[in-house]
C-alpha cells in the first residue's frame, strides 16, 4: 500500500496549520484600535490634532486627565456616538484604566466608521509613567 506525504506527516501538517492560525489570529481579530505608546500619542495630538477620548468613570476622570480630553464613560460610548461624529476623520486616542476593556470601545468606534482609533498603551497609567501632564479641572 502506498502512503502519501500528508498521511505520513499528519502530525507536522496539523502543527503547521495550528501555528499558522495562531500567527494570523491577531490580524483577524484586529477590528478595533491599534495600541500606541505615550510618545506616539503626543505626536498625534500635537501634529494631527488627535481627539482624546477618556472612557474612565467620572471620578477617575476628575482625579486627573489629559488636557483637552473628553470624558464619556465606556458604558455610554454607544449611546453618545453622535457627540463624536465630528471627529470621525481625525485620529482618536482612547484613554482607559487597566481594568477596563478598551478594545470594546475601539471596536464600537471602528464599527461606526471611525477610521483611525488608537488605544494608549497602559491607559492612563502609561501616560503617568512618562510624567506627561494631567489636569484636574
Amino acid at each position: 500500500m502506498e502512503s502519501t506525504f500528508l498521511v505520513d506527516n499528519m502530525f507536522f501538517v496539523i502543527a503547521a496549520m495550528l501555528s499558522g492560525g495562531m500567527l494570523l489570529w491577531p490580524l483577524i481579530m484586529r477590528h478595533g484600535a491599534k495600541e500606541i505608546d505615550a510618545q506616539q500619542a503626543v505626536r498625534l495630538i500635537n501634529y494631527e490634532h488627535a481627539f482624546v477620548l477618556d472612557v474612565r468613570d467620572d471620578s477617575d476622570y476628575a482625579s486627573g486627565h489629559l488636557p483637552d480630553s473628553k470624558n464619556i464613560p465606556q458604558a455610554l460610548v454607544k449611546e453618545r456616538l453622535d457627540e463624536l461624529e465630528k471627529y470621525k476623520k481625525k485620529p482618536i486616542i482612547i484613554i482607559f484604566t487597566p481594568n477596563l476593556r478598551a478594545a470594546q470601545t475601539g471596536a464600537i468606534l471602528h464599527k461606526n466608521g471611525f477610521e483611525r482609533v488608537f488605544n494608549l498603551s497602559g491607559g492612563i497609567d502609561g501616560w503617568k509613567r512618562e510624567n506627561l501632564p494631567l489636569v484636574t479641572k
